[in-house]
C-alpha cells in the first residue's frame, strides 16, 4: 500500500527561500486542519524544519510498526 508524499514545501510570495535557499516549510500543508495559522506560531525556519522531521519520523515508525503486525500472522 503506497502512502501519498507529504508536500509542505513552499517559497514565499516573491520567491523567498529559507536560510541556506532552502525551500520554505508550509506548516499549514503539513499539519491540515489546525485551525490556526501555524506558520505564524513558528515563523522561525530551524523549528519549521524539527517539525517536518517529527512528521516524517512519526510516519515511519507507523509504517515500521504496521510492518511488524503484518510480518507475526
Amino acid at each position: 500500500m503506497e502512502e501519498k508524499e507529504e508536500k509542505p514545501v513552499e517559497t514565499g510570495p516573491d520567491g523567498e527561500r529559507g536560510r541556506g535557499n532552502e525551500p520554505r516549510i508550509d506548516l499549514n500543508d503539513l499539519f491540515p486542519g489546525e485551525g490556526r495559522d501555524l506558520n505564524r506560531l513558528f515563523p522561525d525556519d530551524s523549528t519549521r524544519k524539527l517539525l517536518y522531521q517529527v512528521k516524517r519520523n512519526k510516519r515511519d515508525i507507523e509504517r515500521f510498526i504496521k510492518n511488524l503486525y503484518v510480518e507475526e500472522e
